[in-house]
């Protein structure tokens, strides 16, 4: 039981190592002793988004932390940047959130969150690995943690999002769709948005435990689109499954993603004077044609690794207060201490009232780069670097590609994938190159 710890905490498919309900018990319990070895008044909370193995794991990591000492605050489903907020409300030594974020309801996985609402430091991690080679040895009677429900943490959490917002102004002039994906935001963001005076009407927020992220959601939002066309909407805002995630939709019924968003907002931030160091960070997928733009309105860009983690390391060593990913992931360092799906989107909504300008207008002098994905599933290890014929094609594609495009071919952090991106200015070349390394990958 070792290297735990992806991009994203632990994450597998439900009733496969290691995500079962005895494994994850004694991840609690290996957890919560080493919290408690640091302070011997540790507590949790815990909370879930929507599937339905999210009761099985909530159960197995309570009984863990509880036989390790630590006392537990439940928290039931909530979105996960809520939990990062919540552990520094609550006072608590960690946040835990039972997700696995936009994946299938077939996946689940645990994240942690320090006290100070941000991931856990690499040492802690091994400490805790180290922890889970070892048997369990439960506490004294006298010693087990307590337990208890937290049932004002929804309120609390919706007025903080409400406090990004700039309150001298308004929503009133907007109507908005909002997809839930089925997820931790469900009973969260209509209350939001409406508070601040927008005309809402809700989709996808009628969670069963088996819907989460299907058809819906950040990853996929046809129904969005077509729901803001049909109701002559201002503007739809999709959330994925764990609510850290945030994709646009305009009022033409076009996808804004991640990498766009975060353009808008740092582009209005530079001219308020609240882009702090003049940066933003983005990923090795972030679109050419952003890049671009970024350098021609003279903010500074910083390519991170794949994965909100590494932006959010890159942003703290270059003093970033702002970055993301075109998937959605925007993280305001100004506003709060993880990506935050609802927050973000207020953020852009602020923008929005500010200048009287619709999401189609900010974004419209945007060029992006046509960017073709394909998502390759993996039943076993692939040496990506070590493959003759792929590595051959990739030089073969990228001699035609000079400097009008790029290609990256990596490993998925939180599923079995092997994920190809071709970026170029010609887009049937794009989805020809993608196409055919998807083919050879297959072909393994």
């Amino acid at each position: 039981m070792s290297n735990f710890f992806g991009t994203d905490g632990i994450r597998g498919e439900v009733g496969k190592s290691p995500i079962t309900a005895d494994i994850l018990l004694k991840v609690g319990w290996a957890v919560g002793s080493v919290l408690k070895e640091q302070n011997e008044n540790a507590s949790v909370i815990i909370g879930k988004d929507t599937r339905v193995s999210g009761y099985l794991f909530e159960s197995a990591l309570e009984a863990g932390f509880l036989s390790a000492g630590v006392n537990v605050g439940m928290l039931g489903p909530m979105p996960s940047p809520a939990i990062a907020y919540l552990t520094q409300a609550f006072g608590a030594t960690a946040g835990v959130v039972i997700s696995a974020s936009h994946n299938p309801y077939q996946d689940n996985g645990v994240k942690f969150f320090s006290s100070k609402g941000v991931k856990l430091s690499d040492e802690i991690q091994e400490a805790i690995e180290k922890k889970i080679s070892l048997p369990i040895a439960c506490v004294n009677s006298a010693s087990i943690g307590k337990a208890r429900r937290y049932e004002q943490a929804v309120g609390r959490y919706i007025e903080f999002c409400k406090s990004t917002f700039d309150k001298t102004y308004n929503l009133s002039n907007l109507k908005i769709i909002i997809d839930c994906a089925n997820g931790a935001t469900y009973h969260i963001a209509e209350d939001v948005f409406t508070e601040l005076g927008a005309s809402v009407s809700m989709i996808n927020n009628n969670p069963d435990g088996y819907n989460i992220n299907y058809e819906c959601g950040a990853t996929d939002t046809k129904h969005l689109q077509r729901e803001v066309i049909e109701h002559n909407a201002d503007l739809g805002i999709a959330f994925d499954g764990d609510g850290d995630r945030l994709i646009m939709v305009d009022h033409k019924g076009q996808q804004v993603d991640g990498d766009e968003l975060v353009y808008i907002i740092a582009n209005a931030w530079k001219e308020s004077g609240e882009l702090e160091s003049n940066t933003v960070v983005g990923t090795k997928m972030t679109n050419l044609g952003i890049r671009s733009a970024f350098s021609d309105t003279g903010i500074s860009f910083i390519e991170a690794d794949v994965g909100d983690r590494h932006v959010m390391d890159q942003m703290i060593e270059n003093k970033a207060v702002l970055g993301g990913e075109g998937s959605g992931h925007i993280i305001c360092l100004n506003k709060s201490t993880s990506g935050d799906g609802i927050i973000a989107a207020l953020q852009v909504l602020e923008i929005m009232s500010k200048s009287g300008k619709s999401l189609l207008e900010l974004k419209s002098h945007l060029k992006k780069y046509s960017q073709v994905l394909i998502n390759v599933r993996t039943e076993s290890k692939i040496n990506l670097q070590g493959d003759k014929k792929l590595t051959q094609a990739i030089d073969s594609i990228e001699s035609k590609l000079s400097n009008t495009g790029r290609i990256l071919v990596r490993e998925s952090g939180t599923e079995p994938l092997i994920r190809v991106m071709v970026e170029s200015a010609d887009h049937d070349f794009a989805v020809k190159s993608a196409e055919d390394l998807a083919e050879i990958i297959k072909s393994k």
